[in-house]
C-alpha cells in the first residue's frame, strides 16, 4: 500500500545540478516527515535533508547551501534540488517517510533509491 518512488537521478558533471523527486502514496502525506538519505558503497547511509510537515528543514553540513529540500503536499511529493554537485555526492539517494509519533511508535517507509553519479 505504501509506496515511495524516487526519480531524477542520473549522471552529472561536477558543478552541475539535479532535481530528485519522490512521489508518495498510501500515507497521509501532509503529516509525515520526509527525508532524503544517501548511501555510497562501503559507507553508512546518512541523512542528507529532512523536511517536516509544516515546512521546517535541516541538512547535513556537507550539503548546506547547495541542496534544497521542498515538499508539495497537494501532490504528495518531496523534492531535493541539488546544485553545485561534487564527486563526493555520488551515492544512491533514498526517500524516507516518517509517521507522526514518538520512538518505536513511529512508522518508517523507504523508497527503492535512485542513483546519482557526479563525475567528469
Amino acid at each position: 500500500q505504501v509506496q515511495l518512488v524516487e526519480s531524477g537521478g542520473g549522471l552529472v558533471q561536477p558543478g552541475g545540478s539535479l532535481r530528485l523527486s519522490c512521489a508518495a502514496s498510501g500515507i497521509i502525506f501532509s503529516i509525515y516527515t520526509m527525508g532524503w538519505y544517501r548511501q555510497a558503497p562501503g559507507k553508512q547511509r546518512e541523512l542528507v535533508a529532512r523536511i517536516f510537515g509544516e515546512g521546517s528543514t535541516n541538512y547535513v553540513e556537507s550539503v548546506k547551501g547547495r541542496f534544497n529540500i521542498s515538499r508539495d503536499n497537494a501532490k504528495k511529493a518531496v523534492y531535493l534540488q541539488m546544485n553545485n554537485l561534487k564527486p563526493e555526492d555520488t551515492a544512491v539517494y533514498y526517500c524516507k517517510a516518517d509517521s507522526p509519533g514518538w520512538g518505536s511508535s513511529r512508522k518508517h517507509y523507504w523508497g527503492q533509491g535512485t542513483q546519482v553519479t557526479v563525475s567528469s
